[in-house]
Order: C-alpha cells, then structure tokens, then sequence
C-alpha cells in the first residue's frame, strides 16, 4: 500500500488509500545556515556520489564497516548493495553520512532516498528504535518501527535553502535493548536544478513539439517496441544547444532494469541519464537559434510492470501512462528536472501534437488520448492510429476490455472501457456521470476540444482516478470521474507546472467538481487547521512529498475552499466570468500562481492583499 494517493479526492470524497506509515513528530528544524551568494546560472545536477552503494563505501562515512553490505537478510532496491542501519536487536546505534556540495546559482534541490523497515516489535503506539535523516544540522525527518512496510519506500525533501553550501547528508540510526529494527536505505541521490536568477529571456521552451510514435506489442500488451521521433522549435533568444527527454517511468524500475528504454539516438548525442534515469539529455549537433527547428529520433522499448497502477498491467489489462518519453521544458527558471513523485505528478510539458501507430493483437482494445481509427494488421492483429492535437501527454490502455459508448448532449463522444468484474449498471453509471460532467465543466470553462473522451474503469486503482489528454483511468465513482474529467482543462488545456504548482490542478480542478455536483463549500473554510506555518495551499510537491499525509487535505480541500471564499468575495457572477476568461487567456498555455492572481485582483475594487495572505495563496 502507498503511502498517500497521488489521486485522492479532498475532504468529503473518497478516502482510498490509508498511510502506510506515520512520521513521528520532527522538532522544528534549526534555521539553515545563511547560504553562499548565488550565481546566476545552475547546471542540473545529481551531487551524492554513489548513492546506490555500487561502488564499494567511498566516500561514504559509515559507523561499522557493516553498514554498506550486499549480506543476506535485506535486499537492494536496485543493483545489489544497500546500506543496512541496526536490525541488531540490543542497544545499538549505527550512523552514515557524506559531504556533498550544493552548487550556487540552483533554485531547486531535492533530496531522495529509498526507505525499506522491518521490525520483530510488536508495539502499534510506541517508537522504540529511531531513524533520523539530517542534512546540516537541521533535521528532515524521524521514522521508526512504527513504520515498518514491505518493500521498499521513496522519502523526497526540498533542501534548497542549502544551495551554495557543502552540508552533511546523514542518517543515525538507534536501537534499544530488545526486538530488532532494520533500517535499509538505497539509491540516495540529491539533484538540483533552476536558475535563481531568470535570464532575461523567460520563454518556455522548446516549443510547439510533434510526435510521431510506431509501436509493436507481444501478444498481452504488456511490452511495446518501436520507434519515436519528435520535432520541435526553439522558441527563446537564447540558442538551444540541448534538450532533455522526461522517461517518467524509470521511477517504477532500477537504472539497471529501466521499463522505457531509449537507444540509437538520431539527430543529436545521448548523454547521461540523471535524476534517477528519468531524464536523458540529448546534446543537439548545432544550437538552434530562435525560430530554428530540429528532429530526433530514437527506438524506444516499453515493459509494462504488474500493479493496477497509472503505469502497470492489472492481470490481462494494461495501463500505460507517462510511457511516452516527452521533452522537458526550459523558462526562466532553466531546465525542469523535478523527480518524479508517486503522491501527485511531476509533469510540466507545453501543448504537442502526437500521431501514435499502435500495432497489437485483435484480442486487445485499445482506447487512447485523441480520434483512434483501427484498420487490419498482419494475421490476427489490429493498428489502431490515434491523432491528437495540443495535447501535454499521450496515454493508452490495452486489454480485453468491454467497452460501451455514447454521446454527451452537448456532442461529445464517450467511450466507457471497463475491466472485467466491473458490472454493466456500473459501466453504464460511468457513461451517465461522463455525458453530464464533460458538458458541466464545459459550459464553465469553453468547449471541449479534444473529440473524444475515453474512460478505463478498474475498482482495483489504488487512486482515485488520473488525467491524461482525451483519457483517465477511475474507479466507479461518480465525484472521481467528475474531478478527472475537470482536469480535461485544469492540467490539460490550461497547463501548469504540476510539480512546483500542484494547486493550479487539483484545487481548480476540485472546485470544479464541487460546481458540477451542485456543492457551494458553504463554511468549508471554518475547517481549515494548518499544520505549521510552513504549510500553504501553493507549496510544491517536494514540501508535499516530505509531508505527505497532508497533501490531499491542503491542496484539495483547503484549495477549493480557498476558491469558494474568492467566489464570495467577488460574488458568482465575476467568479464565473474570471474563471472562464483566465482559461480562454491561458488556452493551450501555461498559468501560474501570479497570474491567476493579478487576474482576480483585476476582477474587482476590493484589494486582494489579505485573501491571499489568509489562504496562504504565494506567489
């Protein structure tokens, strides 16, 4: 079980997944050291040497020569060595740590750690052995054998404050006199990334890509081989003499066993994979001025792991999200290079254009983001092609789904996929809630422009629902297919940088949800309970990732009501109007914190100033 769902609804919806673990209370971390003056530039980076523990102890600084082990009794998350923290079962304490150098000039850092526990106490209530991670002096976080869990789990912490310096990353780990606790950590890494200090330019950039994907599955749809190219123009004044492919689903795989693999790259120089393989540069053979264009190419594999996941197979069925590798986007801000977070999303791409050939067997549906026309392939296949235009991402699905249809009064077309055990009254239910909530969302916020709407049903998600352009993936739920079809605009037509501005999405999109389902949050705000003074609606997910137990309730339900408050403030009938302007103005754009604000400032007479700073609503 994960420890909170990158889908789950607010306050009042769906309560999906329960945490796996609670962190103990941390003391409130020491102010950090005042940080070096930063440069005006930020190579992205990943600043902990072998964190994996592949490379025998150098430089690490471990307690025993034990603690970096490949010994039976724990295993790896990735490759074959680990480092293994107490699990002695008497008094004990075991420490590692390593100095690292946060370059200067980075507006983004972000440390990452893989977390196995397992514990023979047998408490539910008390802490007996500890686990501290620290960065400095200051202390991130404090686990326990109250978190035990199977398998492996990725902690993510925003270290920014500490570009400029070299600080300790370290980790303590304390036993007492009885019942052992294992703390295993792996693939340590801390990646930076940004420019503090935007160069004049702030263009997004590269713009205006165009995909073009041929891919061949086996006979379960579960890998996929072929080829990818994609063209695009540099869009800002400064040349481009790079670009960066987001391989978001390496995150579900080692760097040794990578489910996307990208080889015999045309059009430019693969360099090397960072942020845990997720990312891989491309150097292009001449900088593009701006206006120039340029195509790469390359072959692409695709192995689909098993879990009824955004990306994972449920038994005969596929889900196949983020598989796509896209371009990442730079601004004023430099490369984005985020992690990945398995809480909520990391994708931030600029509206593309994909023509996608998907050659697989006739025993398999496939629904899929845009119009999708099927023709006969070779003996016993089907190639079903799938346009789309303006769209952030390409997802599909494959299996021997049932599939049911129909058309929303409004025109658009909807397409119900349901998975086996999922019962006809629910199918139709789901096509029912999709014809009403795709026209809801539409009369609010202009049409829906994207064809078709296809919706793969599977009661075993352990989310809520997800969005892709023209697809999502949901349980039988009337509230989750509503807020994943609102995403059609909030992430998918009105685009944000989902990993740095996670409330741009989800509290948008679950106010619209709320106005779909005829819900006012009359006197929502009077449950609003911060947890610090640290926590705010727009904080990133590398703050959301650190306290996860948070984000749904901060993000999605104080965000909402953020937004129900503004809507009485400036009254119904401005609110309804700002909010359909502002997406028509950021129409296949990008819309940030700022601007969604100077465009509600500009919607009335009464300043502003102290609805922001009481809904904590930054920058």
């Amino acid at each position: 079980m994960r420890p909170t769902p990158h889908r789950a609804l607010a306050a009042g919806a769906l309560a999906l997944v329960a945490s796996a673990g609670v962190l103990l209370p941390v003391t409130p971390a020491a102010a950090a050291p005042t940080a070096a003056p930063l440069a005006a530039a930020c190579t992205p980076a990943q600043v902990v040497t072998n964190g994996g523990f592949e490379s025998g102890t150098s430089p690490w600084t471990q307690s025993s020569t034990s603690v970096i082990t490949n010994r039976t009794g724990q295993s790896a998350h990735g490759g074959s060595s680990f480092a293994w923290l107490d699990g002695v079962g008497s008094t004990h304490t075991d420490t590692l740590s390593q100095s690292v150098t946060i370059p200067s000039g980075c507006s983004s850092a972000t440390l990452t750690f893989w977390l196995h526990i397992d514990t023979t106490e047998t408490t539910s209530s008390t802490a007996y052995d500890k686990l501290t991670a620290k960065i400095g002096s200051t202390t991130l976080a404090t686990y326990s054998n109250l978190n035990k869990a199977t398998g492996y789990v990725q902690k993510s912490f925003d270290v920014s404050s500490f570009a400029g310096q070299t600080v300790s990353v370290a980790f303590t780990g304390t036993e007492d006199s009885s019942l052992q606790t294992s703390f295993v950590l792996d693939d340590i890494a801390l990646n930076t990334s940004g420019d503090t200090t935007p160069p004049a330019d702030s263009t997004r950039t590269p713009a205006t890509p165009s995909y073009t994907v041929s891919l061949s599955s086996n006979t379960s749809g579960t890998v996929w081989t072929g080829h990818e190219s994609v063209t695009f123009t540099n869009a800002s004044s400064t040349a481009l003499s790079e670009v960066y492919l987001r391989l978001w689903d390496n995150y579900h795989g080692t760097c040794s066993a990578m489910p996307i693999a990208v080889s015999n790259v045309t059009g430019g120089t693969a360099g090397a994979l960072s942020v845990g393989c997720t990312a891989q540069q491309i150097a292009l053979p001449t900088p593009l001025a701006q206006g120039q264009s340029a195509t790469i190419g390359f072959d692409l594999g695709i192995t689909v792991p098993s879990g009824a996941d955004r990306f994972g197979y449920d038994g005969a069925f596929s889900m196949i999200g983020n598989a796509l590798p896209v371009l990442a986007v730079k601004d004023g801000s430099g490369w984005h290079l985020d992690p990945y977070t398995n809480n909520g999303e990391s994708f931030y791409s600029l509206a593309a254009d994909f023509k996608v050939t998907l050659d697989h067997p006739t025993t398999l549906l496939v629904p899929a983001t845009g119009a999708s026309v099927d023709t006969p392939g070779s003996s016993g296949r089907t190639v079903t092609t799938a346009t789309a235009s303006k769209v952030r991402d390409f997802a599909w699905a494959a299996g021997p789904f049932t599939k049911i249809s129909g058309t929303s009064t409004a025109g658009t077309p909807i397409n119900i996929y349901s998975v086996s055990g999922i019962s006809s009254s629910d199918a139709q239910s789901m096509l029912t809630t999709a014809k009403t909530a795709v026209d809801a969302h539409a009369g609010r916020f202009g049409a829906y422009p994207y064809g078709e709407l296809d919706a793969v049903i599977d009661n075993n998600y352990w989310f809520g629902g997800m969005e892709y352009p023209g697809f999502v993936l949901d349980l039988v739920s009337t509230t989750a297919l509503t807020h994943e079809i609102g995403h059609q605009w909030f992430y998918g037509i009105v685009g944000d940088d989902e990993y740095n501005s996670p409330w741009l999405d989800e509290a948008f999109t679950d106010y619209a949800t709320d106005l779909a389902l005829n819900k006012t949050g009359t006197s929502c705000w009077n449950s609003v309970s911060w947890a610090s003074t640290a926590e705010k609606i727009t904080n990133s997910m590398a703050y959301w990732d650190a306290h996860s137990s948070r984000y749904s309730t901060v993000v999605y339900g104080y965000g909402k009501c953020a937004l129900h408050d503004l809507r009485r403030v400036l009254g119904d009938t401005v609110m309804a109007k700002l909010l359909k302007d502002y997406a028509t103005s950021h129409w296949y754009g990008v819309s940030t914190t700022a601007e969604f604000k100077a465009a509600a400032q500009a919607a009335t007479t009464t300043d502003l100033t102290s609805f922001w700073t009481t809904h904590r609503i930054e920058g």
